[in-house]
């Protein structure tokens, strides 16, 4: 049986609060949207106005076009009606939050998606206490655990070491992905240029100018083969097969995913070097995090939704899957 909070429904649309005062991560345009961060199965354009962090309006700007939004900084908190909204790190991408939501004594959190996993774009996620967790199950089973990101980058460092007249392409997402792999490469060492293709240049910019540094970026376009022998290419996951490619040298195609754990999907790419790098919590991380929190109920968006439901219940927590449409977590997952 649910609690009895009646002012939070999920829908379709989104997860609406008071009546349809507001609207969390709305498909469809509404007059209010608060918007947990700037991926593109969250953050949607025509909404009247928009709730979020100050980074996560300037990525939905850079996407978009203008935007008419109301900022609001980690731990500030605003009303709409009687309803008291305050965000909190959610550790997934730069300017991502969680959402609390509290009317009458009642908190409830909307983590949007999120991980724990150590991330130098974005500040850490923070644990909130809450009556209701809705939550992300992405990786919501328990063969999913993530590997340290450190470890992952180490094998990019090696093959760089033993094939320096190759270069390493990896294929990662443009937001988010792209620019912690870079991080984690600066952070084991890699000092040389990191080369471009054009669809990453506009977001590292982006978090350049946020405050995250990247090192010297290079655009690919344009670079002769010989002069990216040996250095670092990032490139979105669907360039990996492009003839864009052939301009680098002999590269070793790596990608960086979470989903590279299943082997499966590694020979479906064909990639080289799977790198084992998420931006969502895995199994661990999800157990963990419902601990923490400690709710009456918990309520899951999308992912793998029954494994996180049958370990509710297991551990005696109301659960119940919310079959969100239009999340997918495919690309950069």
């Amino acid at each position: 049986m649910s609690l009895p909070i009646d002012w939070i429904r999920p829908g379709a649309g989104g997860i609406e609060v008071a009546g349809g005062a507001a609207f969390v991560d709305p498909s469809l345009p509404r007059p209010l949207a608060i918007v947990t961060h700037g991926h593109a199965d969250h953050a949607r354009s025509g909404h009247g106005r928009v709730i979020a962090t100050p980074e996560t309006l300037a990525i939905m700007e850079a996407r978009y076009g203008p935007t008419a939004g109301w900022a609001v900084a980690y731990g500030e908190t605003v009303e709409i009606g009687d309803v008291r909204v305050t965000l909190y790190p959610a550790g997934h991408v730069l300017g991502s939050a969680q959402v609390l939501l509290e009317r009458g004594g009642e908190r409830v959190i909307v983590t949007g998606d999120f991980k724990r996993a150590a991330d130098p774009t974005c500040p850490p996620f923070v644990p909130v206490a809450c009556d209701v967790l809705i939550t992300e199950a992405t990786f919501g089973l328990p063969v999913f655990r993530h590997p340290p990101a450190a470890g992952e980058v180490a094998k990019v460092m090696e093959r760089l070491a033993e094939a320096p007249e190759r270069s390493v392409l990896i294929g990662a997402y443009a937001l988010g992905k792209a620019q912690r792999v870079i991080c984690h490469l600066r952070e084991a060492g890699y000092d040389r240029p990191v080369y471009l293709h054009g669809a990453m240049e506009k977001l590292c910019a982006l978090y350049e100018a946020h405050g995250v540094k990247l090192g010297e970026l290079r655009s690919a376009t344009g670079a002769e083969a010989e002069e990216m022998a040996g250095h670092v290419v990032v490139a979105p996951p669907s360039a990996l097969r492009d003839r864009w490619t052939r301009r680098l040298p002999d590269p070793v195609l790596a990608m960086a995913s979470g989903w590279l754990q299943v082997r499966q999907r590694v020979r479906q790419n064909n990639i080289d070097l799977p790198l084992v790098i998420s931006d969502h919590a895995d199994w661990a991380e999800l157990t963990q995090t419902i601990r923490e929190v400690a709710p009456s109920e918990v309520w899951v968006t999308h992912g793998s939704e029954a494994g996180l439901l049958r370990w509710c219940e297991l551990n005696q927590i109301r659960a119940r899957a919310l079959h969100m449409l239009g999340r997918t977590d495919e690309g950069e997952a």
